[in-house]
């Protein structure tokens, strides 16, 4: 299994993964691994074919097993084949509580129902074999119950749907300005206003990250990299902001 390591040291690695959603309709698609001590948490496992195609390689790497499944938000790129991952390891699947009882849906049976872990608004630290991560609210960006995973020790940030790229075919951004068009679009639309993600930058800019890792597309590495497009997000106009005339019925052919 290929793979790209964005921090190593002796007893902790960060690790992404190849996409393997393959070519056609699918979205792309970015998977990462959070290794310490020889246990691991994933974040956003996605569908089946991610599933068939990453879970031999993956837990042959681990010591100690999978710990810990991190999932961001409902959608079916995040959480489609989590009845899989639940069945064949014993980590705890976190999620926001508002979304348990609909990830269900999905597959999930009532032998595996107590190791889904409602996240509450506020977020929380989760240890990961003795590594502390914070799971940091981003409700509305595009979720309603929505959030990021910061790992202090590698100064990573994921931020699922935030900063997602579409048709971008590097792993990182070399030119922000240039890397705009990849984002813009998807982020006009999917995320709900330019008010919560003024919220959400106030909060970054206390962190201390060294890459800020999306779910689909490109990463951005170094703190000048990150801190523009914290200014680009301040200043992005999105979602309700762009809704300036009345709901209406569609015309008639």
């Amino acid at each position: 299994m290929s793979e790209i390591t964005l921090y190593q040291d002796g007893q902790h690695s960060n690790i992404l993964l190849p996409d393997a959603t393959g070519e056609g309709l699918a979205i792309q698609a970015n998977h990462h691994i959070i290794i310490h001590d020889g246990r691991a948490l994933m974040l956003d496992p996605g569908g089946h074919k991610v599933f068939n195609q990453i879970f031999p390689g993956l837990m042959s790497k681990l010591k100690g097993g999978l710990q810990h499944i991190f999932l961001s938000h409902q959608d079916p790129d995040i959480v489609a084949a989590i009845n899989g991952w639940l069945m064949v390891t014993d980590a705890q699947a976190h999620i926001s509580k508002l979304w348990t009882r609909f990830i269900a849906h999905f597959g999930i049976d009532r032998f595996l129902e107590d190791r889904l872990v409602n996240i509450s608004d506020e977020g929380c630290w989760i240890d990961l074999n003795g590594a502390e991560l914070a799971i940091i609210p981003a409700h509305f960006l595009h979720s309603a119950g929505n959030f990021h995973l910061y790992d202090p020790k590698s100064k990573i940030l994921y931020t699922g749907d935030l900063g997602a790229s579409i048709g971008f075919k590097g792993r990182e951004v070399l030119n922000f300005n240039d890397h705009i068009q990849y984002m813009e679009g998807f982020h006009r639309r999917y995320i709900a206003s330019n008010r919560v993600l003024k919220a959400w930058v106030n909060m970054a800019r206390t962190l201390d990250v060294e890459i800020l890792a999306p779910q689909h597309g490109a990463l951005f590495r170094g703190k000048e990299m990150i801190n523009q497009f914290y200014d680009w997000c301040e200043n992005l106009e999105c979602g309700v902001d762009l809704i300036h005339t009345k709901i209406q019925m569609p015309p008639k052919n």
